[in-house]
């Protein structure tokens, strides 16, 4: 269940929903009609429309509390912090019912009590009583599984939230390997030795992806501010857009004006689709996030081949870490994230190398099958636990 409309949970979910009815489960999205939209709907599933734009919505979280209770499914999954207090909520109505809870991340004024993480926002007293006690109390009451895509948020949701380490399954996002894989004209670690991939803009540089919403968690500002202190002549693609983007391209206008634009280029291209193709054709990913878990923008760059530069936040060591440990930045460091991106845009051989050891970790252990064998299993255990 669902009660936002875009963001990578939703991509996230939408793929296991989608990866469970191809296994033969009877599987159902209950969800706003802006992602059956977007997705086109998806062959074996079933799915319910329902929306409820915030917590004053009563209309629609009463909406959403009927067709639960409708639809007593085995097993519920929540994948958003409203869809998991509504649905943990009405889990003792629902008496046959496993409910699990997914803590894709922590709320943006506790965000620095995530190893790693910077504050991402401003300190609000609610947040503790929401997002701290009001956890706590409702996965009780709910008898609620919960589910952490990093190993550094299960130990917020243990130690912050003081939730039972036995009630906390660490179970790390999947991405489709294969609608995000190499284009056909990356090249091998050997030939890439004596010859670039051509980018995908104009002139010769190499092209870096950027994919996020500009809000301010993602930090595009500190990537503007690396591309302008950079050595290296590169084109820097945004893919997204949010609260923040006339902010952005003004800083864009003033840090790298049009007598350096030939060298260094930061594009803002708004909303992107489907990203596949984007990736496909650049030469590598950067990351500036303030806080993350287990991002779904840099496992789909990685599964395309992607070399990567990235903020060591949350679960980002955990993913990025073994690859390239080196070109992993402290948070709002501009000057760190510039160097590591000059020694990525300079290499040629270190990108196509990097960018097959990142395919090969997501093909290991963070497809879209691997998670689901995850998830099945915290099923198995909620199931198990609810006939008690």
């Amino acid at each position: 269940m669902l009660t936002q409309s875009g963001g990578g949970p939703v991509d996230h979910a939408v793929e296991v929903a989608v990866g469970l009815a191809g296994r033969g489960i009877d599987s159902h999205v209950v969800a706003p009609p802006d992602v059956r939209r977007r997705v086109g709907g998806s062959a074996g599933l079933t799915w319910h429309d329902q929306e409820a734009t915030s917590k004053r919505d009563l209309a629609g979280l009463a909406g959403l509390a009927r067709l639960l209770r409708s639809l007593a499914p085995d097993v519920l999954h929540l994948q958003d912090r409203r869809a998991g207090w509504v649905g943990r909520g009405l889990a003792r109505s629902l008496p046959r019912t496993a409910v699990v809870y997914t803590l894709h991340g922590v709320a943006d004024g506790l965000s620095d009590h995530v190893a790693g993480n910077l504050l991402a926002d401003r300190r609000r007293r609610r947040d503790r009583m929401y997002y701290l006690h009001g956890e706590r109390w409702i996965t009780r009451w709910g008898r609620a599984r919960v589910v952490s895509p990093s190993r550094a948020v299960a130990d917020f949701a243990v130690h912050h939230v003081g939730l039972d380490p036995s009630r906390v399954d660490v179970v790390p996002n999947g991405v489709d390997a294969d609608r995000f894989r190499p284009g056909p004209q990356a090249p091998s670690p050997a030939s890439s030795q004596t010859s670039s991939r051509a980018p995908s803009g104009t002139g010769a540089r190499p092209s870096l992806v950027w994919l996020g919403g500009l809000v301010p968690v993602k930090r595009a500002d500190v990537l503007v501010e690396a591309v302008a202190l950079m050595r290296e002549d590169v084109e820097v693609l945004v893919a997204g857009d949010g609260e923040l983007a006339p902010e952005v391209r003004a800083l864009v206008a003033a840090r790298l004006p049009e007598s350096v634009r030939e060298q260094r280029t930061v594009t803002l291209l708004g909303h992107v689709t489907d990203p596949a193709p984007l990736l496909q054709r650049a030469d590598g990913f950067v990351l500036t996030s303030a806080a993350e878990s287990c991002p779904m923008a840099l496992l789909q760059a990685m599964a395309t081949g992607l070399p990567a530069v990235a903020t060591a936040v949350g679960g980002v060591p955990e993913v990025w870490g073994p690859v390239a440990p080196d070109l992993l930045c402290p948070p709002g460091d501009p000057r760190a994230l510039a160097a590591a991106l000059d020694t990525l845009v300079a290499d040629p051989a270190l990108r196509a190398d990097l960018g097959a050891r990142a395919r090969a970790r997501v093909l290991s252990t963070y497809t879209t099958e691997h998670c689901l064998e995850g998830l099945l299993r915290t099923y198995a255990t909620a199931r198990a636990e609810r006939t008690r």
